[in-house]
């Protein structure tokens, strides 16, 4: 059985303004899957991206690049762009370690039954796997309160 492949949507955005604009990047979501479904799930991530700049965009384009989606968004002064990127995961450090496989619960057997004393006037008393009786010594005696 072959394991399937993880894909991280990555998210790059202008940030800043002026001299202090940047670009930064982050990991929004994983999709287990195809590059395909991956791809889709980007897509409709981008076509409904607000960037925080700029503030009164002017025009708004969405592009299909190789490995995802541009989006350039034109203010009245300044041009920001998001890049949205499909990318294979390869390696995670901070990934929680999988689940150990639960252990094999084997089936109880039958109840089993002590066989009858030489005596057979002492009454058989029928046990489960453990060994405890299946009906309590208690159950049914007159003696008690």
């Amino acid at each position: 059985m072959t394991a399937a492949t993880t894909w991280g949507l990555v998210v790059e955005t202008t940030v800043g303004a002026g001299d202090r604009k940047h670009t930064e990047a982050q990991v929004v979501a994983h999709v287990i899957g195809s590059r395909q479904e991956a791809l889709a799930d980007l897509e409709r991530r981008a076509r409904t991206y607000e960037p925080t700049h700029p503030l009164s965009p002017e025009r708004r384009r969405l592009l299909r690049t190789s490995d995802g989606f541009l989006l350039v968004v034109d203010g009245a002064w300044q041009s920001f762009v998001t890049r949205f990127a499909v990318a294979e995961l390869l390696e995670d450090s901070a990934a929680p370690a999988p689940p150990a496989p639960e252990p094999a619960i084997e089936a109880p057997d039958a109840p089993a039954a002590v066989p009858p004393p030489p005596d057979e006037s002492v009454e058989v008393v029928e046990v489960d796997a453990d060994g405890v009786p299946v009906r309590p010594a208690w159950l049914g005696r007159t003696d008690l309160p």
